[in-house]
């Protein structure tokens, strides 16, 4: 695939061009059906936590800043009071979200 921007090769199915970092028109899958993201689903955060997961995992769902949504979480606990009770029932009912799989580079690959 090349990039639209700067017409180097690029990795299949890029939404960047990893060279000149534009990016790229949303194309059909060749001779398959059409490339679809699969639905959100609400879950807790497994990198991103700080007690269980619960703010970031929300952020995530809501394509909002963790910090924001903690500040917000505790406005709610200090204000109303319920948000403890709500915080708690969400950490128990809430799965846990995948861990992202890191790419393991060779000790000789680092050093150069």
């Amino acid at each position: 695939m090349l990039c639209s921007s700067c017409q180097k090769e690029i990795a299949q199915g890029s939404k960047f061009c990893c060279n000149c970092g534009a990016r790229q028109p949303d194309v059909a899958c060749a001779g398959a059906p059409p490339c679809v993201a699969p639905p959100k689903r609400l879950m807790r955060s497994s990198t991103d936590k700080k007690i269980g997961g619960v703010c970031a995992g929300l952020a995530d769902y809501f394509d909002l800043d963790p910090t924001l949504v903690r500040v917000l979480w505790l406005l709610a606990i200090f204000c109303a009071g319920t948000g403890l009770l709500a915080y708690v029932i969400l950490w128990i009912v809430l799965p846990l979200g995948p861990t992202p799989v890191r790419a393991c580079v060779p000790p000789s690959a680092a050093q150069v």
